[in-house]
């Protein structure tokens, strides 16, 4: 009787690389000096509310990319930490080090 094939990766090929963003659930951590951040990023198809961003006070209008922020390490735990978490327009988090 033949085998059947049933689609898995033959032993001897390569294992395909691991994508670390989506194994996160599309989080990472960033570090910079204030403090570490767990970011991920919310595509335009996902963006259903408007947000007002702390960076430059401007609202994220629905249906625009940007990401969600929120520190690493809070000092009140974990769920204090995603309940404080913030929505900010990709280029002010790039820049937020260099505001006044």
């Amino acid at each position: 009787m033949p085998s059947r094939r049933r689609g898995r990766r033959p032993w001897a090929s390569e294992h395909p690389e691991l994508d670390l963003e989506r194994a996160r659930g599309g989080s990472r951590v960033e570090h910079g000096p204030d403090g570490d951040w767990v970011v991920r990023t919310v595509g335009a198809a996902n963006a259903t509310k408007a947000y007002l961003c702390p960076g430059c006070r401007q609202e994220i209008p629905p249906g625009t990319a940007h990401l969600v922020a929120w520190q690493q390490d809070h000092l009140l735990g974990p769920e204090a930490a995603v309940g404080d978490r913030r929505h900010w327009h990709t280029g002010c988090w790039r820049h937020r080090g260099s505001r006044r």
